[in-house]
């Protein structure tokens, strides 16, 4: 488009510029033609002077003024020559020279015989013949003007067809672009549309995908927690009751008996670590009594494992959060927690829960080493960023004033209504 226009601008420029140097040289033209008419003119005005019979004076006095009458006629040729425009043919040009040589030499064959006192010959000579080439001179520059003004407006004619030609190719090349635009913006179109549609059908294939692995690993965690609690849990429980009936029956001071008791005291330890294993893949009390009785159990347990002293703060009141919802966002604040033990080095950490203006917000701030602009792209956030996808919320890394870290996830109460009654419905 750009090379398109240059040239155009390029072409109308040097047309313009030839239109002006044609219209120049073509009123030059006339005007040398017109002055050429004027002197011709100017000589038939003479010979009826000189053929008037009434004039005093002789022939010869009409020689001087023919002379500058020739000097200017010449110099007018010499002129028309070098501006004329429209193309002449060699006849023509010859044609021109041949009669004004013929014209002056008859004309000084006159002064000849009027300088030898054969006036009466002159005159006849005048008469016959000087006239006669005079009208036809006349004649041919009459017939010059009007091919010159035939010329010019030819010339106008070809200029207009010009630019009628590049205005229509410049309105051709006007409509092919925005055809071509129009056509690519609709491909284009099209290709997002499909692009998108194809990005939409990947991206729910993911979410679906994430969700199912989520829910088969908190499935896993479910049945190994309630296989741990169960099974193992009972059959510790069975364990100790034996031994401590074996130790009953051993005698007192008995080595055996002793040994019975440390073998009993270990299964007692052991069922116990069995225990907080199975509330530690899934809280038994997360199912029972929702979120918040969840993390003013965990709370405690976390801070006395890791050595972080947490405040836990609770602002506003809500429904029970338990089933899905309640386990993604007790996930979310396991992996903050976990974050703040391993990476912060931070000895201290806020836990806020709230519920207001339609969503439950919970936070875990901490004021140890922080995090850059964008968050890492460990397992333990992107499972954080999914899990908030999953609720329909948000979750955001933010560093608070004080430094370190914020986690803010933000759940729309919506959803926790819905996990809420589809929990009810399914119980």
């Amino acid at each position: 488009m750009i090379a398109y226009s240059l040239y155009v601008t390029n072409q109308i420029t040097g047309l313009r510029e030839l239109q002006r140097d044609l219209a120049d040289r073509n009123r030059q033209d006339s005007l040398q033609l017109l002055r050429i008419q004027n002197d011709l003119n100017s000589l038939g005005l003479a010979m009826r002077d000189m053929l008037d019979a009434d004039e005093p004076y002789p022939l010869t006095a009409w020689s001087a003024q023919f002379d500058r009458i020739r000097a200017d006629l010449e110099s007018a040729l010499r002129r028309e020559q070098d501006v004329a425009v429209a193309r002449r043919t060699p006849e023509q040009q010859r044609y021109l020279a041949t009669s004004f040589a013929q014209f002056w030499d008859a004309a000084d064959r006159i002064f000849t015989l009027a300088r030898n006192g054969d006036e009466s010959e002159a005159r006849a000579q005048i008469r016959l013949s000087l006239q006669a080439r005079q009208a036809a001179l006349s004649t041919a520059v009459a017939r010059l003007l009007v091919e010159n003004n035939a010329s010019e407006e030819q010339t106008a004619e070809r200029v207009q067809d010009i630019y009628g030609r590049v205005q229509r190719q410049v309105y051709w090349l006007l409509t092919a672009t925005l055809v071509a635009i129009v056509l690519t913006s609709l491909y284009l179109i099209r290709s997002n549309r499909r692009l998108f549609a194809e990005l939409g059908s990947l991206s729910a294939q993911r979410s679906e995908l994430v969700q199912r692995l989520i829910a088969a690993r908190e499935s896993t965690l479910h049945h190994i927690s309630r296989e741990l609690h169960d099974e193992f849990g009972q059959i510790l429980t069975a364990m100790g009751a034996m031994l401590g009936r074996a130790g009953k029956h051993a005698p007192d001071g008995s080595p055996l008996r002793a040994e019975l008791r440390e073998v009993c005291e270990l299964a007692q330890t052991t069922l116990n670590n069995v225990r907080s294993l199975s509330q530690a893949l899934h809280p038994s009390i997360l199912d029972e009594a929702g979120l918040e009785s969840a993390l003013e159990w965990y709370l405690p347990t976390v801070e006395k494992q890791v050595g972080v002293a947490i405040t836990y703060e609770r602002n506003g009141s809500a429904p029970p959060v338990n089933g899905t919802a309640g386990i993604h966002v007790y996930r979310v604040l396991q992996e903050a927690l976990n974050n703040v033990a391993r990476h912060s080095g931070a000895d201290r950490a806020w836990v806020r829960l709230k519920h207001e203006a339609g969503v439950l917000e919970l936070e875990v701030e901490d004021h140890g080493k922080g995090i850059g602009p964008a968050p890492g792209r460990g397992l333990g956030v992107v499972a954080m960023r999914e899990r908030a996808e999953l609720l329909g919320g948000t979750i955001e890394f933010l560093r608070p004033a004080a430094g370190g870290t914020l986690v803010r996830l933000t759940v729309p109460s919506e959803t926790i209504n819905a996990e809420a009654a589809d929990s009810v419905e399914h119980t």
